[in-house]
């Protein structure tokens, strides 16, 4: 067993990482540093320019914004002005009203709000805002992570800088995590210390149950439960009970449904997808609550442990990261031993390596799919004792050297990949 100390750095990562959110993080994270602003200001602003780096706004252009029918940014910034509170974090839009989507309207209207690309920075999660009225300005920066301010000034008074070549780090200490210590974390660890985990099951089913019963996105979720069961083309069985469900979830979300989801290291679809597929086949499979709890944190802190390297925002689809840690929970419901789970890993690495984000957006779900689609066949093979080998494509005979394939190629070899799918979002309209 983890000695207590270091599973005390744990669980306080999980923690930090795995928190609750409605709507998009990156939009939400934009209206979140509006609302700092505002407060900052102390009164209504006049004027609110947004300068984003460019993985914000490419996940922000076209997901709906919670609450408003609307997608995009220019409402979350003015729902942040009007009606948020940075004390709600990535819930900051939770007290929004019909009545406050029509003020944000006008405030539109009345072009007090400008948005536009930050030059010359690295760092790939970063917001600045600055408010102005009556001859007052506030600014706030978030860099880093979704909730993580850097910087609040009110006027010539800076009240708060932390902006040092150091900034994503310096807050908390983060433990030194690899593939063997996560899987003996979760296995090994005291129950009551991790069913705090189970917060995760209880949320994001929920949200998968309200999809069914409305109408969202491109309704993938409520379409794979309603099949005709005669059609045969799915069936009614566990595998596509994983996919309904989690592609339910992600529909209602990206389409701005007012419903909370249980966020992984900064994105609802990462929470959803790291956690959907495993609830759905422990029930189906009668599973008991230890193992429920286990296969979640598992499954939640491998998306954690493979995120630290490679970054909050990427060019890697997040869905990759987050079925690769659903086919560890999944690995492990079916009886896997820590092989068998390395194996899985192998297997997702394989596979998905290379699926791009192109924004956050309804026809996520499909991609969703897709991942944890791949996820269960992972599970499957590895159960098998097949392994992808290393002889075979970015594959590595150690599995923690394979996940360091999968970052490098997210956060370094895909960059321009990035650049160009931002450039064919942003131009679409001229061609």
């Amino acid at each position: 067993m983890i000695a207590k100390p270091e599973r005390e750095q744990i669980i306080a990562l999980i923690n930090r990482e795995v928190v609750p959110a409605i709507g998009c993080t990156e939009p939400i994270a934009v209206a979140l540093c509006v609302a700092k602003a505002t407060e900052t200001l102390g009164k209504r602003p006049e004027k609110i320019k947004a300068l984003l780096s460019a993985n914000i706004l490419k996940n922000a252009m076209g997901v709906g914004i919670p609450g408003t029918g609307m997608i995009g940014l220019p409402i979350a910034i003015a729902l942040g002005a009007l009606i948020g509170k940075s004390e709600y974090q990535l819930e900051v839009l939770k007290d929004s009203t019909p009545e406050a989507v029509e003020e944000g309207k006008k405030l539109i209207d009345s072009q007090a709000i400008s948005i536009g690309l930050k030059e010359d920075i690295e760092e790939k999660l970063y917001i600045e805002i600055s408010c102005e009225a009556d001859g007052d300005k506030a600014t706030a920066i978030i860099a880093c992570g979704h909730t993580n301010f850097v910087y609040v000034a009110f006027n010539s008074q800076v009240l708060l800088n932390k902006q040092t070549s150091a900034t994503c780090n310096e807050d908390a200490i983060e433990p030194e995590l690899n593939l063997r210590k996560v899987y003996d974390f979760a296995t090994t660890t005291p129950l009551d210390e991790i069913r705090f985990i189970l917060e995760t099951k209880r949320l994001n089913k929920a949200a998968a149950e309200r999809s069914f019963k409305g109408n969202y996105g491109h309704e993938l979720g409520k379409i794979l439960k309603s099949s005709k069961s005669e059609e045969q083309l799915l069936g009614s069985n566990t595998f596509t009970h994983i996919l309904s469900y989690t592609s339910a979830a992600c529909d209602a979300r990206m389409a701005g449904a007012m419903i909370p989801v249980m966020s992984n290291s900064g994105s609802g679809n990462q929470g959803i997808t790291a956690t959907l597929p495993v609830v759905v086949y422990a029930e189906d499979n009668h599973k008991s609550e230890e193992e429920v709890i286990r296969a979640l944190t598992l499954s939640h802190l491998t998306v954690i442990y493979i995120k630290q390297s490679l970054g909050r925002l990427s060019a890697l689809c997040g869905c990759v990261v987050a079925a690769t840690g659903s086919s560890c929970g999944i690995t492990y419901l079916m009886g896997g031993t820590y092989e068998q789970i390395t194996f899985a890993v192998q297997n997702m690495i394989a596979n998905l390596t290379g699926m791009i984000c192109d924004g956050a957006k309804p026809s996520c779900a499909l991609k969703l799919s897709s991942g944890v689609s791949t996820a269960v066949f992972s599970a499957i093979l590895a159960m098998e004792h097949k392994c992808v080998s290393s002889v075979e494509g970015i594959i590595d005979d150690d599995v923690d050297r394979s996940i360091r394939n999968l970052t490098r190629i997210g956060s370094q070899g895909m960059n321009e990949t990035d650049k160009l799918v931002l450039d064919i979002m942003t131009h679409k309209q001229c061609d």
